[in-house]
């Protein structure tokens, strides 16, 4: 989906986030540091895996990589974090990648849409879900029961 023009998150990149939160106050500035962290991580593992893959990547990519780093880098804690971030669905990573293209600081081709966002994977199944308590079946009543006697 998007191409990182920035190498790091200097004071230039903090300044566009800030600037971006102020007219877009769904989302906590350290979402956009994420995302940015997120994207990069992504493209490694892909160029990895696909040395041949070009340096963009698609919507699904992206939020693929997104789930699979947020895993490794908090766990349990990634649907909190996401919440206080005010990310709540797959969208909102899309919302928060066009509000760096439209600033410039994310590049995208004519086939990127902000709709490749949408319902990629459900943020309760995919954050929650796997860290929640197996539950154990109950034992099976043993065949040798005591039953008391009844007195009378």
């Amino acid at each position: 989906m998007a191409r990182k023009v920035l190498t790091d998150m200097n004071a230039s990149f903090q300044e566009t986030v800030l600037e971006l939160c102020e007219k877009d106050r769904r989302y906590h500035p350290d979402a956009y540091s994420f995302m940015v962290e997120a994207l990069d991580a992504t493209v490694k593992d892909i160029r990895k895996r696909q040395p041949e893959h070009e340096r963009h990547v698609t919507g699904k990519e992206l939020l693929e990589g997104i789930r699979d780093f947020a895993l490794d880098e908090f766990g349990p804690m990634a649907f909190t974090l996401f919440d206080e971030w005010g990310i709540h669905a797959t969208r909102d990573f899309g919302e928060i990648v066009f509000n760096l293209v439209e600033c410039g600081r994310l590049g995208k081709t004519d086939k990127d849409s902000i709709d490749d966002f949408d319902g990629i994977y459900d943020f309760e199944e995919t954050f929650l879900k796997p860290f929640e308590p197996k539950k154990h079946k109950p034992h099976a009543k043993s065949p040798a029961v005591r039953r008391r006697k009844k007195r009378g």
